[in-house]
């Protein structure tokens, strides 16, 4: 359930007439810091007067006729009231009998001389605001100030950001990829670039070429080899373009991928062919069938064959050979074959392949799914059609109808079970251990090779228990080697992760077993293990503390047995790259800590580079760095971000506010997203932003200029953000108090913030709104249901679960268990108290109609238990054919459209007068014809 993607739009200001111009002038120059306009014109205007006053007491020092302007000083005073057109400036209304009827009245000696002083007042008042001004640096223009996140220095005359800048590119860092790749006699640092040059399309390339004067002296740069010269290539009378390209290891051939069309959030199907690099020539991977959909393919470990599965069946192609070899026989639409179905491409494996090479290619491991007791949910489509086909004669009228095996809580789950290939005797094989998971009750969740023997992660359905197992495929037997019981250690549950990696033995280096590291539950979060041999149960702790080890991209160097990751170790917001020795020796960091960061990286083959990317607070940017453990240094900058730093400059974006709120003793982590032109003396109305799905986290140091983004900065209100108990990185304890009623403690904690923001001076306690997208649509609903009005007045809900019942069983009972051993809290954890939220003053709530993720369903009963309440204070956009995302037809900016304009309305108080509405008794005008 992936958190909710920012695409705003840009907005229209409404007009106002000039009395209304002026006073937004006026309020303007009283929220900025910096405002040069009206100050410095009302100051210059006193200067001229003043000039004018001193020049007229001289030519009455001379005789000459002082009493006009001493008059028309009496009657500017009389007339006007501020400072612009006040007794300094004469009344404008250019009457000249009127100026000669008051001829002759004087002015006294004390009234000039109180004029004088106050004058002179006002001009001190002017110098000592003009040094505040220098001081500050206000007077810079925009382009001469970095990006400031924390709003050190304030200045008014920045442009304004706009939702069209956040639904586009304006905003978004230029982010560098680098796709690493093993060399074929154990290189490291080389790395897959595209479109290099003329006849270049496809090259590998020593990351040490971008910039050789970087690196140190004597290393030695691999020479880059060019695989393909052209993107596009000719079969038979047809020409293709390549979409997608997997080299071989011996880089002598490239597996390419043409026609691309996705499945679902990660699976695609495509035609596949193998290029010859030497003949720049290519043949399909099914011979004789150029036009063969394919769903997965991929090289053997050292390149001389293809695993590929098409209509769920497992073949295989040697390379040399034209015949196909079929492996499995029974796939279909219940049965697939080394490709995932639908709940375990999106909750397992976050991926399209469910097929394991064995290092030495003698083996494939495959997952065999049997879809046949899962019931089915039917998506339509209205408009769209994601068959490709066309509808029948005379059915064009009828929409379209996806039947999907969708598992939701307590239905019947794909049963999976694991099989083997042996290459050379060419005969498929189960090893069954002992003890294992009912067929009803397993889920596989990660395979990992480990030389001959493969490790395998299976857990019970509601996740609670999880067993590794260790499969000997020469001698087709196994055993576990590890069970854990975390529901009995503090009554949670096991996240799904891939971070298992095999450490194979090597006497010289120290290492005189195989083993592997694995990211294991310790303390009160994550850390990493290592475990040898392969069937220790005692593991060497690399890690440990009051911190986590983040879910993310590792590395070891074997060759200098040192473990490359990331970490929450400086704070729970920021992200930085650690080194430690399998020993569980010499912690240090790599990346730079003496300042904030959050980082992310990518690591070469051997881990002896690596790409990292810093993404915040500041401008991102993106260097190749050679690691602590590389003998021949490198570092090479590849990404400054220099026109976001411009736009940076250049824009007022939002003040942000860092810190800590205590909710029943807990710390939650929270930014507060300020106007630029923040006046604590103001009421600001204010939009909570939140996500809140168990692991989560959205306050975070990244460097971001989206919807929240333009709240704050765009429309002139406080966006805040709080990660609640039940995200991550907070502690375990923390995350697992949820379960079993999700929904309760987060809108508990979102309440509890909100009426800690409604006692601050500059909030508006009246003017408090709610929003999220998926789980956070969820949590948007359930805060307002347990708040029924007292502290929301307003949410704004997209895509939301309404029922767990209704969702996933893989995702849902990892935190609820199943309807059947905890139906209480699937009742409490839905919103069902449609009572309470006619308490609100409104809501919103939209949904994609097509959306295979979270089922249109939920809105659906929910909006049929308002109806039976008779509940009305709500508005409804549905969107045709649009999936969680909502992108189909404009969706997506219908979307942002909505909400900016909903949440004004809020603000302005119009939903307040829409409410329980009478006839006033008057007659709409006529329209002309």
């Amino acid at each position: 359930m992936p958190p909710y993607q920012d695409n705003p739009f840009e907005s229209s200001r409404p007009h106002t007439s000039s009395r209304d111009r002026s006073q937004s002038r006026s309020r303007m120059s009283h929220e900025s810091d910096s405002s040069v306009s009206t100050t410095s014109i009302v100051f210059d205007r006193i200067s001229e007067r003043v000039a004018e006053k001193e020049a007229a007491l001289e030519k009455r020092r001379h005789g000459d006729d002082d009493d006009d302007d001493d008059e028309d000083a009496h009657k500017d005073e009389a007339n006007n009231d501020d400072l612009e057109t006040g007794p300094f400036l004469r009344s404008g209304n250019g009457n000249p009998a009127q100026h000669a009827d008051n001829k002759g009245r004087g002015m006294d000696r004390g009234m000039r001389r109180a004029l004088l002083i106050a004058a002179g007042l006002l001009i001190s008042a002017w110098v000592a605001g003009l040094f505040v001004y220098v001081a500050t640096k206000s007077y810079k223009p925009g382009t001469e100030i970095a990006h400031d996140p924390q709003a050190t220095v304030v200045r008014g005359s920045g442009k304004t950001v706009t939702l069209d800048q956040v639904m586009g590119s304006f905003w978004r860092p230029d982010v560098r990829s680098i796709q690493w790749i093993a060399g074929p006699d154990g290189e490291d640092g080389l790395l897959l670039e595209k479109d290099v040059g003329e006849d270049a399309y496809l090259v590998v390339r020593d990351v040490r070429k971008q910039d050789a004067a970087a690196g140190s002296a004597g290393a030695q740069v691999a020479d880059a080899r060019i695989l393909m010269k052209k993107q596009t290539f000719d079969y038979g009378d047809k020409g293709h373009t390549v979409a997608r390209t997997a080299p071989s290891k011996d880089l002598k051939r490239v597996l390419l991928a043409t026609g691309v069309e996705h499945n679902w959030r990660h699976s695609t199907v495509a035609t596949y062919w193998i290029f010859d690099v030497e003949t720049q020539s290519a043949e399909p991977l099914v011979p004789g069938e150029p036009d063969a959909r394919v769903q997965l393919a991929q090289w053997s470990p050292a390149g001389d064959a293809v695993a590929f599965t098409r209509d769920n069946n497992l073949y295989l192609r040697k390379v040399g050979s034209k015949n196909v070899i079929q492996i499995t026989k029974d796939g279909g639409s219940e049965m697939f074959n080394g490709v995932p179905d639908w709940v375990y491409e999106e909750e397992v494996f976050s991926g399209p392949s469910a097929t394991w090479w064995s290092d030495d290619g003698s083996y494939i491991a495959f997952l065999r799914t049997n879809e046949t007791g899962v019931p089915e949910y039917p998506v339509q489509y209205f408009l769209s059609r994601p068959s490709g086909t066309d509808p029948r004669q005379g059915e064009e009228s009828y929409p379209e109808v996806r039947n999907i095996k969708y598992p939701k809580a307590g239905a019947h789950n794909p049963v999976v079970e694991l099989k083997f290939y042996d290459v050379t005797r060419g005969d498929i094989f189960s090893v069954n251990i002992s003890g294992g998971f009912a067929d009803d009750d397993r889920l596989i969740t990660e395979v990992v090779w480990a030389g001959e023997q493969v490790l395998v992660k299976e857990t019970n359905r509601v996740s609670d228990v999880m067993r590794v197992v260790l499969v000997d495929v020469a001698s087709r037997s196994g055993k576990a080697v590890r069970t854990t019981d975390v529901k009995a250690i503090d009554g949670g549950w096991f996240e799904i992760t891939h971070q298992t990696k095999y450490i194979p033995a090597d006497p010289a280096k120290g290492r005189n077993h195989d083993g592997y590291v694995d990211l294991v539950i310790h303390g009160d979060g994550n850390h990493l293990a290592y475990f040898t041999p392969l069937d220790n149960l005692d593991p060497v702790m690399l890690t440990s503390g009051d911190w986590e080890v983040v879910d993310a991209e590792y590395a070891v160097d074997l060759y200098q047995n040192v473990v490359y990751f990331m970490a929450t170790k400086e704070s729970s917001i920021q992200r930085h790259v650690y080194q430690v020795k399998l020993t569980g020796e010499g912690l240090t960091a790599v990346s730079d800590t003496t300042s904030e960061g959050y980082y992310a990286v990518s690591f070469s083959a051997g881990a002896g580079y690596a790409l990292l990317t810093y993404q915040g607070p500041d401008i991102p940017w993106q260097k190749v760095i050679s690691t602590p453990s590389n003998p021949h240094k490198y570092e090479h900058t590849v990404e400054e971000n220099r026109d976001l730093a411009e736009n940076a400059k250049k824009h007022e974006l939002p003040i942000k506010i860092y810190g800590t709120i205590n909710v029943d003793g807990v710390e939650l982590n929270y930014v507060e997203r300020r106007p630029p032109h923040f006046d604590k003396n103001k009421k600001y109305p204010v939009l909570f932003q939140q996500y809140s799905g168990p692991g989560s986290q959205t306050v975070t140091k990244r460097f971001t200029v989206d919807f929240q983004s333009y709240v704050a900065a765009g429309l002139g209100y406080i966006c805040v953000t709080v990660d609640g108990r039940g995200t991550g990185y907070i502690g375990r304890k923390n995350r697992v108090i949820i379960r079993g009623n999700l929904g309760h403690w987060e809108a508990h904690d979102q309440i509890a913030a909100a009426k800690i923001w409604a006692q601050k001076p500059y909030i508006d306690e009246n003017r408090l709104a709610i929003w999220g997208w998926s789980f956070g649509g969820f949590n948007t609903l359930k805060t307002l249901e347990q708040d029924a009005g007292q502290t929301f007045r307003y949410g704004m809900a997209v895509a939301p679960v309404t029922d767990w019942r209704y969702y996933d069983s893989i995702y849902t009972e990892r935190y609820m268990l199943t309807p059947q051993t905890n139906g209480h809290g699937y009742d409490t954890s839905a919103i069902t108290n449609v009572s309470a939220l006619a308490q609100n003053v409104r809501f919103l709530l939209m949904h994609g109609v097509a959306d295979d993720n979270v089922h249109f369903q939920n809105s659906l009963t929910l909006l049929d238990k308002l109806d039976l309440v008779g509940v009305e204070n709500y508005d409804v956009h549905v969107f045709p054919d649009s999936d969680h995302s909502i992108y189909f037809h404009n969706g997506n900016r219908i979307v942002y459209d909505k909400l900016t304009n909903w949440l004004i309305n809020a603000f302005n108080g119009e939903w307040i007068k829409v409410a329980n509405p009478t006839p006033n008794g008057k007659r709409s005008p006529q329209r002309q014809v």
